[in-house]
């Protein structure tokens, strides 16, 4: 331990009560060792004869000067920054190179020269990055050193990998050989880049599919053509295959597939494809064709397709459905809302094509409306009426207003115009108050096609004519059969005819303003017949019964047989049947019972055939209480004892 050591390590108070001589050989402690340490923050103070140099000044004064530079990196800046090649006066050089080296161009070595100087080790600690840069701005293509750099960084790459073992030295004249044929096979790459691109961009088209008369893709996911996709490890990409045998696709064949399906499923509109080629009329003929006679063709085709609130395709004829399968899309629910808190007793569309209203009454005493479209179906209005539980909700058939029955002696309406509902006026039964004219219950009663007279089924077998046409709504005639009435159902054949079924399976013919009964027929076999309902064409009319069964007449011939017989008894149903229902233009009838769940089938009219594919074991009906169709059966509402209003969408009739 030297003195040093022994002085700092023991405490003060030995010091100053122990003398020590120092030694003649020790070392003197110096002044600056003992000194305290310099402040981080205080500024040091520069030599006198030190100058104030800009930083990089060294830098750029060792890449500018020119008679430092030897052959190969004048020869790497002509490649890389198109500069002229002047090669340098002194071209041998003392440096090993070894044969990397020398073929990319390049000189690497870690060994310092001795006489190396100050300026040679300014280079040493700067990264790669700020030395060098690639320049991925597009030039011009008529300039040739555009693709000199990459050209350049591809040769050098290439050389690296293929001269990886080559560690011999190389005297100077196979080194100017090799110059030689470094460049020209760096002109030889440079010209064959353009031929790559070109490659890659023909790949790129095809792989997006693109069509002539299709703009190109903005993006293609270049792992598509890698991708390989079994189409028989799922059960929904079964359909996508062409043979039974097919299995596996790679990505373009699988994307081609499911383009092709969804235009199967949706294909183009018939009214998209003419106003398309009514737009574009010089794609046909582009020689004569020119961009003032299609702004002539939009200019004659928008005013009367912005003046007109029919349809595009109106005057299109109407499809004929067939047998077997119907497309049906199941679409969010029409009441979702505002649903109801109880059963839906009644669910009817607006009769106006123009006015996509939906209508629906339950349990809990209220009415709402929905604006129908498919997709949100927006609730636009609730009615609530305490003093009548509705059971029967119908829009009047000039669909200014709408009519609200119950059991109970009295109804509601409702006008669109004034936005009020107004109770039945107190002399609706007449002003004699008796109880023998006053009914209970108005829940079965059906307007005339025109609106002006209402029926009212009463008891006892009574029918009460309403006078709806002055306003006044009173009971201004009556009708007597001989059992309780059932169901009743305004004639489309002859204007003034009344159809109105018994509990005894009695069908009375009604002229209304004779207020007779015109003749009466029995309903083919009998079984307990409980609703009746013909479509609006006045084709058909049909009779369900408490066992299931549904007899399908010819409306036509009623009045020429005296017993008529069906044209087809349907027995899809086991239960008593509770609502039918038939589509605008005869060709759909839906029929359902509300004492099973998932009691609903639609017959095809022409065949008289009961479709298969649906509904399904798996559709969600419930117990399906009332049921539309739209006014052009693109939407088909079911309602059920859960609140629900379904809402189904028949592709069929979707283009129409």
């Amino acid at each position: 331990m030297n003195l040093c050591q022994f002085f700092f390590t023991q405490p003060p108070a030995r010091v100053n009560r122990v003398t020590y001589r120092l030694p003649r050989k020790c070392i003197p402690i110096d002044d600056a060792a003992l000194a305290m340490p310099k402040h981080t923050r205080k500024r040091q103070k520069l030599a006198k004869d030190e100058a104030v140099k800009p930083l990089g000044s060294n830098h750029l004064a060792v890449l500018t000067d020119d008679a430092s530079k030897d052959d190969e990196e004048r020869r790497l800046e002509s490649m890389l920054f198109g500069t002229p090649y002047v090669p340098s006066s002194s071209s041998s050089s003392s440096k090993k190179k070894t044969g990397l080296d020398v073929e990319a161009g390049l000189v690497i070595t870690d060994e310092e020269e001795p006489d190396a100087g100050a300026e040679s080790k300014e280079l040493e600690h700067m990264l790669d990055s700020d030395l060098f840069f690639i320049d991925d701005g597009v030039a011009p293509s008529t300039s040739d050193s555009s693709t000199v750099p990459d050209a350049a960084q591809l040769v050098i790459r290439k050389y690296h990998s293929e001269s990886e073992s080559d560690d011999d030295e190389d005297d100077e004249e196979e080194n100017s050989a090799q110059e030689t044929d470094e460049v020209e096979h760096i002109s030889q790459e440079t010209e064959s880049i353009p031929e790559i691109v070109t490659e890659e961009q023909d790949q790129t088209t095809s792989a997006g599919d693109a069509q002539p008369g299709r703009k190109a893709p903005a993006w293609v996911d270049p792992d598509d053509a890698n991708l390989q996709v079994s189409l028989t490890a799922h059960s929904r990409l079964r359909k996508l295959r062409d043979a039974p045998s097919e299995d596996t696709v790679n990505g373009r064949e699988y994307e081609r597939k499911l383009r092709r399906q969804f235009e199967r499923i949706n294909p183009t509109p018939e009214w998209a494809t003419k106003a398309r080629k009514k737009l574009h009329p010089s794609k046909r003929r582009r020689s004569s064709g020119s961009d003032s006679d299609v702004d002539n063709t939009i200019e004659d085709i928008l005013p009367d397709l912005l003046a007109s609130t029919g349809g595009i395709s109106a005057g299109k004829k109407p499809r004929v459905l067939t047998q077997g399968v119907i497309s049906v899309d199941c679409l969010r629910d029409a009441n979702q809302a505002a649903p109801a808190e109880g059963e839906i007793k009644s669910v009817q569309f607006h009769p106006s094509p123009q006015i996509p209203v939906l209508l629906t009454a339950s349990t809990d005493r209220r009415l709402r409306l929905f604006h129908v479209d498919g997709l949100t179906n927006p609730h636009a209005q609730t009615l609530h009426i305490p003093s009548l539980p509705i059971t029967n909700a119908v829009f009047h058939p000039s669909g200014s207003s709408i009519f609200m029955t119950g059991p109970r002696p009295f109804y509601y309406t409702y006008d669109f115009q004034s936005g009020a509902s107004h109770r039945s006026p107190r002399g609706l039964w007449g002003t004699t108050f008796s109880s023998a004219n006053q009914d209970t219950s108005m829940e079965t009663c059906a307007f005339s096609p025109d609106g002006d007279v209402l029926a009212v089924a009463g008891r006892r077998g009574y029918i009460h004519l309403v006078d709806w046409r002055s306003g006044s709504a009173q009971v201004v005639a009556g009708l007597k059969a001989n059992a309780a009435v059932k169901s009743l159902w305004w004639s489309r054949v002859q204007d003034g005819e009344l159809l109105s079924l018994t509990q005894d399976s009695q069908v009375y013919v009604w002229d209304i303003r004779q207020r007779k009964c015109v003749k009466r027929w029995q309903d083919e076999g009998g079984f307990g017949s409980k609703i009746m309902s013909g479509d609006q064409r006045g084709n058909y009319l049909s009779i369900g019964s408490n066992i299931g069964l549904v007899n399908v007449y010819n409306a036509r011939s009623l009045g020429e047989d005296s017993k008529p017989k069906p044209l087809k008894t349907l027995g899809n149903l086991t239960t008593n049947i509770s609502c039918l229902r038939y589509n605008h233009d005869s060709q759909l009838l839906a029929m359902a019972s509300n004492v099973k769940r998932d009691q609903l089938r639609l017959v095809h009219l022409p065949s008289l055939t009961v479709y298969g594919n649906w509904p399904t074991t798996k559709t969600p009906l419930a117990h399906v209480t009332s049921m539309d169709f739209s006014v052009g059966s693109e939407y088909f509402a079911i309602g059920n004892n859960k609140g629900r209003v379904l809402l189904y969408h028949l592709r069929d009739f979707a283009q129409q």
